[in-house]
């Protein structure tokens, strides 16, 4: 059995005839950069992502920017609050290097607070001491599907009067107690990057936000820093979704779902295999958060993490590990002054932490040659829980 990380083959065989009317309804249009497409796409977007769990409050709108990529999306919100040189801006070590990058491209220095051990998460209760004059802004990432706790850090973040961007790129259609990822703070910022939930065939990103001065700020920047054409009233960059990548994913927004749905039955029939396990720890579930699980993370002993890696890679396996180096140890953060040992979750983490295959094309048959796999390596006997239908 050979197994994929994320099957994108599948999902393309499967709506083949829907992406080739949205390709050809594009080249037909001639309208390749912005245009109707894209503002249909962030229209439908926007409705999506506030009907997910309870929604938004009744009157409240959301409004959806589609950007050239993630990175570019955390960059125009940070830019959109001010946040500048000689500023701070927190955020988790334990993430994808963009999420501090975007604040050390401005000018302003990435302030690291470890995360929950559990969770994964920055840890609401290190946020505090962290704070200082400096900061601008507070990042939260809502890592592998699954929010921070957004209501203990907004409420924080309101005392202080700190602006928080949440990073949502991994985290579309999840909920924090009822309120959809990347709508509770002044801006979500979202991937469509090919492996994320909802993909594009290439780079793409969203900005959502429920303030629309705020929107017309980042919209602005996106444009060159322009309202309107060749009257530029701030310094802005180019980043635009291209219509055809906007097409693509209007498409997909329709199973989008469905294919969460079936990502969480996925999930639960590994939890179920993994239960008992005193080798591989399946991801906690925290109680206040819907998890989409764009990765399945698991748990494992330092010192046999690289020998499951290669034992899973012999039985045609894939593994990979989200994130090997915590941000706070890589070079380029080398001159913020973190030595080994001052965030020891995420470094822990980093020694630790597998992630499974996970997508929605998965069958019980595959999940459970993934988790007697693993569990054969330990010595441990196949749990014998029924799987999850």
């Amino acid at each position: 059995m050979k197994l994929q990380m994320v099957d994108l083959h599948a999902q393309v065989a499967a709506l083949r005839p829907e992406l080739d009317a949205a390709y050809a309804a594009v080249l037909e249009s001639g309208a390749f950069v912005r245009g109707p497409f894209v503002s249909a796409f962030e229209e439908e977007f926007a409705a999506w992502v506030a009907s997910t769990g309870d929604g938004l409050p009744q009157g409240e709108p959301l409004y959806a920017l589609g950007v050239g990529n993630g990175t570019d999306a955390l960059q125009i919100a940070l830019m959109a609050l001010g946040v500048g040189p000689g500023d701070a801006v927190i955020t988790s070590p334990f993430t994808f290097v963009a999420t501090a990058e975007a604040a050390a491209l401005l000018g302003a220095r990435p302030v690291f607070v470890d995360i929950e051990p559990d969770t994964f998460n920055l840890d609401p209760a290190l946020l505090d001491a962290a704070i200082t004059a400096r900061t601008k802004a507070i990042v939260p990432v809502h890592l592998f599907g699954q929010p921070a706790k957004m209501d203990l850090l907004l409420a924080l973040a309101e005392e202080r009067g700190i602006p928080v961007v949440e990073d949502a790129a991994q985290a579309i259609g999840a909920t924090w107690r009822g309120r959809p990822a990347g709508t509770m703070a002044a801006f979500g910022t979202i991937s469509f990057y090919p492996s994320k939930n909802l993909s594009a065939f290439g780079d793409g990103g969203a900005i959502l936000t429920t303030d629309p001065a705020r929107f017309a700020e980042a919209k602005s920047i996106a444009n060159h820093g322009a309202e309107r054409k060749y009257y530029h009233e701030r310094v802005g960059i180019n980043s635009r979704l291209d219509a055809l990548q906007a097409a693509f994913l209007s498409v997909k927004l329709r199973h989008l779902a469905a294919w969460t749905a079936a990502r969480q039955a996925v999930a639960e029939q590994y939890d179920a295999l993994f239960a008992g396990s005193a080798f591989a720890i399946p991801p906690a579930r925290d109680p206040g958060a819907t998890h989409v699980f764009h990765q399945y993370t698991l748990r494992v002993p330092a010192d046999a993490r690289d020998d499951l890696a290669t034992h899973l890679k012999a039985k045609g396996i894939p593994t990979m590990v989200y994130y090997p180096v915590p941000l706070h140890r890589l070079p380029v953060f080398e001159e913020l002054g973190y030595a080994e040992g001052s965030l020891p979750e995420a470094e822990r983490a980093s020694r630790e932490v597998l992630s499974l295959p996970m997508h929605p094309d998965l069958t019980p048959e595959q999940v459970r040659y993934v988790a007697g796999a693993v569990r054969a390596f330990a010595g441990e006997a196949l749990a014998e829980a029924l799987v999850p239908a």
